[in-house]
């Protein structure tokens, strides 16, 4: 690293945080990209939590509920009744990918305490970050799940693809 650059304070969570992110804006941009019908796009799967819209809805809201605390700052749309269609998740998505990227570049006091649930439980700021990428991961799978079950094949969205898709991996050049 040349001298003076200072390294990212939570460096080892981007990739986790940046891929968590793309994810979930490939999935959204997918799914607007599929003409999908009214039925198709408020119809839950077995199991899931609900049709598709909702379920992206319901990611990304959660995600900028994590994020906002973490950097004790508001995120309106996160409370919102609003409608949300394609075009609003994604910018919210972009709103929440942006305050993630403020939040790591500085450092994150993970045993800061942080009350929720309406004043009555305590816990953790590290949780947040385990929780966004559990929670994320699980409700993208059933919006992977609710088109498979119409016959359409999902994006890939591992963090494979995400290394692809970003540089993060390459093919080595090997000498003969």
């Amino acid at each position: 690293m040349p001298e003076g650059k200072k390294r990212p304070v939570n460096e080892v969570l981007f990739d986790a945080i940046r891929h968590n992110n793309w994810a979930t804006k490939q999935l959204v941009v997918f799914c607007r990209d599929q003409a999908l019908s009214e039925e198709q796009l408020t119809t839950p799967g077995v199991g899931t939590f609900g049709g598709i819209v909702a379920t992206l809805r319901h990611i990304i809201t959660c995600d900028g509920s994590y994020v906002r605390r973490l950097a004790d700052t508001d995120l309106a749309w996160v409370d919102s009744d609003d409608d949300a269609d394609f075009q609003r998740l994604e910018v919210w998505a972009e709103e929440a990918r942006q305050l993630w990227e403020q939040v790591l570049s500085k450092p994150i006091d993970v045993e800061r305490v942080i009350i929720v649930d309406n004043g009555i439980r305590e816990v953790h700021a590290g949780i947040f970050v385990a929780q966004a990428l559990n929670h994320a991961n699980h409700h993208r799978e059933q919006v992977c799940a609710i088109l498979t079950g119409f016959g359409i094949q999902p994006p890939d969205i591992q963090a494979w693809e995400y290394a692809w898709a970003t540089g993060r991996i390459w093919d080595r050049a090997v000498a003969n």
